[in-house]
């Protein structure tokens, strides 16, 4: 049994999602989309060739309002949402890849810390919020290679610099919590100080549609797709994967708990039960094996080991806290994501409607939830 997400909470909800037009973002405008939600979002243009928005057709879809921004520009984000004027807010919007950290340290700080300065400076100017959840990573924690998972209470030290921003942006939102949301002085209290506040810190996420560079299982679907050899980087590394829906599931829950009872905002974990965290090897050996079961394609990889910059080696996560207080448990194990990852892949390459395979994997996955309720 597990607390599912009650989608119709979102009905004629306004919610407004900065970095909406990246991977976890289109997906999350698909589920809101089904859930009769007006959303406006707020990013950069796509940034992949290909890129999930446009070939979902969000970027043509009537339901979605798409401002074309960064959220580095503080005025713009607040002019956008006080002209909306929304109840929740996800902030998704980051420079998300630690190899690319390295290589523009700069601009990895100024999105990912200052631009959560600025997406809580607009909530603060905009009394209309009700609920905004700050989307982190698991790679928050100071990593001590350790066989247990991190528990929300643990020491904040990314080591590289993305993981560092996002350490960084843990803190700027306890600051502004403490000092002008639920939880502050009444006397500091801005306008919009009945917002409940919360982070999430998710593992690592797979799924279809996700052409971002340097990682794991876009490099497995482009190789498959032109008939190569995968070459894995890191095959010993263990993470934490779980499909994308996972995650986004929980922030919604998060999102509406808080929403409905302000004592539940705080800060969680939200990842895989502890068989589903398996090493990079692992999990390549699942996505060959479905590609030639659904393909009927025999697929193979190779350990391409590099010395590249540091990158944690083992990372897992403990999520008692979300599990208790919410109710939340993860639905698909990692096998189910990576057949499921298989089969939009499959689907891409047919040149099949691609909304509406993402319209049947969401339903899906509500349906397993809806099953698992009767358990």
């Amino acid at each position: 049994m597990g607390e599912m997400v009650d989608l119709n909470f979102y009905k004629n909800k306004k919610v407004f999602v900065t970095g909406h037009t990246g991977f976890k973002g289109s997906w999350l405008c698909h589920i809101l989309k089904l859930a009769g939600a007006e959303v406006m979002g707020y990013s950069l243009a796509p940034q992949t060739k290909p890129d999930l928005f446009s070939l979902s057709g969000l970027d043509q879809d009537p339901h979605i309002q798409t401002v074309i921004g960064d959220v580095r520009n503080l005025e713009k984000l607040k002019k956008a949402m006080t002209a909306f004027q929304p109840e929740i807010v996800i902030h998704m919007a980051a420079q998300p890849i630690v190899r690319d950290s390295y290589k523009d340290p700069v601009y990895t700080y100024e999105t990912n810390v200052m631009g959560t300065v600025n997406i809580l400076e607009a909530v603060r100017c905009c009394p209309s919020v009700r609920s905004f959840l700050n989307v982190t990573t698991d790679k928050v924690y100071e990593n001590k290679e350790w066989p247990w998972g991190y528990r929300e209470n643990e020491p904040l030290d990314g080591y590289d610099p993305y993981s560092n921003s996002k350490s960084c942006s843990e803190l700027v939102t306890h600051s502004y919590k403490k000092s002008f949301f639920n939880g502050a002085d009444q006397a500091l209290k801005t306008e919009s100080g009945g917002t409940a506040v919360s982070t999430a810190r998710a593992g690592n996420v797979i799924g279809g549609g996700d052409f971002a560079n340097d990682r794991i299982v876009p490099d497995c679907v482009c190789s498959a797709l032109k008939g190569e050899t995968i070459l894995v980087r890191n095959p010993n590394s263990t993470r934490p994967y779980q499909h994308v829906l996972e995650p986004l599931f929980a922030y919604l829950l998060i999102a509406q708990k808080q929403y409905e009872d302000s004592a539940l905002a705080d800060y969680y974990n939200v990842g895989p039960d502890e068989t589903d965290c398996i090493t990079t090897g692992e999990l390549v050996d699942l996505f060959c094996r479905q590609w030639q079961q659904q393909t009927g394609e025999s697929q193979s990889w190779e350990n391409q080991q590099v010395d590249g910059p540091h990158e944690a080696n083992f990372l897992k996560l403990d999520c008692s806290k979300i599990k208790s207080r919410l109710g939340w448990r993860p639905r698909w194990n990692v096998a189910q994501a990576v057949s499921k990852t298989v089969e939009w892949t499959i689907a891409y390459k047919d040149e099949k409607n691609m909304a509406e395979i993402m319209k049947r994997q969401i339903i899906d996955f509500i349906k397993t939830e809806q099953e698992d309720q009767h358990v």
